[in-house]
């Protein structure tokens, strides 16, 4: 099955800075840590593509505390009706810059808060940007690829410092 792609793979070990566009997001949220969920956000998701004939795209973005999945609408699906239900919020996201890192291995919490630990150090060594929101888990394959084989990244949205601009 192809999927839509919604930028490129941040390669394994690599931090690196993402300009992210505008985007439609599918968003599905629980009180709970995301890593408690077991799959019951993805299948919320899934469930509501399948029934609006909307095309799956990669990645998935997944918030953490409290948990929160995206799904994103593809270019094709862009004019499809997307009703809201008590299951599914639609949201329109503005362009944005991350710091991201790319992750081979297991989608839990240990990887998670490991990865996100590189990006605040990678931040304390780079002050011409600052942090402009919360780290989220951004997700390339479905359940059933094995775990060593999985990719995913940890995204850090941030901005320019207002102390100082970026050396060239």
């Amino acid at each position: 099955m192809a999927f839509q792609s919604m930028h490129e793979k941040t390669p394994v070990g690599k931090i690196t800075v993402l300009e992210l566009p505008a985007r439609i997001a599918l968003e599905a949220k629980s009180s709970k840590n995301y890593f408690s969920e077991n799959n019951g956000l993805f299948r919320k998701l899934f469930g509501y593509i399948s029934k609006h004939d909307l095309s799956m795209t990669t990645p998935v973005e997944a918030d953490i505390d409290p948990g929160k999945m995206r799904f994103f609408v593809g270019e094709k699906d862009a004019k499809k009706p997307r009703p809201e239900t008590t299951a599914v919020t639609v949201r329109n996201l503005d362009p944005i810059t991350v710091v991201a890192i790319g992750i081979r291995g297991s989608y839990n919490q240990e990887n998670f808060q490991e990865n996100k630990t590189a990006l605040l150090n990678w931040l304390k060594e780079n002050p011409a940007y600052e942090q402009a929101g919360q780290a989220y888990a951004v997700y390339w394959d479905g359940p059933y690829v094995p775990w060593f084989l999985k990719r995913s990244e940890i995204h850090l949205p941030i901005c320019l410092s207002k102390k100082q601009s970026p050396q060239n």
